[in-house]
């Protein structure tokens, strides 16, 4: 009686938790058939399904979960190495990030792919790359197999124009460890980054995509007015 008594509480634990992504409407991330043709995008820099080996980028078998620059045997960029230390797991929120702006969640990445722009392609191959996960039916079933529905950016908040005085003012905090001049010593430069690319990076430390915690909490401080102004300042600072 008293282990029926353990198991019916520990179902009463985890059973809410699963009703309550039921409530979210979780939809399947996308057509893995249709993502494999995407796929042909990244196979030259990147392979997967059985033998694949490390090219240019490491090979994708059993990214989903897997701690970013966790892949032994490939020597990641600077950038990918502050993304580990960070303790940045490849999550389907984040792989999805990575796909539509490499630069904007990992800054100094040495990938150089511009990134797919179309949610329904960012779907489609990571459905396709889903399936090359060591257990794919061993991962819980919001995450990474479906996705509850969440709101993207809004247009108006790309199309900000900043303040660059305004920048200016609020840039003395991000100075104290990033260089106006846009050196880099250990600390990745954010001097004439591309506006969206400032602003799409500031708002996944907002959403926490981008796992630092310092930054998680300075961008969440600032309104989308504010990361306009700083985006317009660094773009061009001189």
């Amino acid at each position: 009686m008293r282990l029926l008594t353990l198991i019916t509480l520990a179902l009463s634990l985890v059973l809410p938790v699963a009703g309550a992504w039921a409530d979210e409407e979780a939809v399947p991330i996308g057509d893995a058939e249709r993502g494999a043709k995407v796929f042909n995008q990244c196979k030259g820099c990147h392979q997967v399904g059985a033998g694949a080996e490390n090219r240019i980028g490491p090979h994708l078998n059993g990214v989903f979960g897997r701690p970013a620059g966790g892949l032994d045997g490939f020597a990641y960029s600077k950038g990918m190495q502050r993304a580990a230390s960070d303790g940045m797991v490849w999550d389907l929120r984040r792989l999805d990030a990575y796909l539509e702006n490499p630069r904007a969640l990992v800054s100094g990445t040495r990938m150089s792919f511009r990134g797919l722009k179309n949610p329904a392609d960012r779907d489609d191959v990571l459905a396709y790359v889903r399936g090359f996960s060591d257990s794919p039916q061993n991962i819980p079933e919001a995450a990474p197999t479906a996705q509850h529905r969440e709101v993207d950016l809004p247009p108006d908040v790309l199309e900000l124009v900043g303040d660059t005085a305004y920048g200016e003012y609020l840039s003395s905090e991000c100075k104290t460890c990033h260089q106006r001049d846009g050196s880099d010593a250990g600390i990745p430069s954010i001097t004439h980054w591309p506006e969206e690319d400032f602003v799409v990076a500031m708002h996944a430390y907002k959403q926490k995509l981008r796992p630092h915690p310092v930054m998680q909490m300075m961008a969440g401080r600032l309104s989308d007015e504010e990361i306009a102004a700083l985006a317009a300042y660094f773009k061009d600072p001189d």
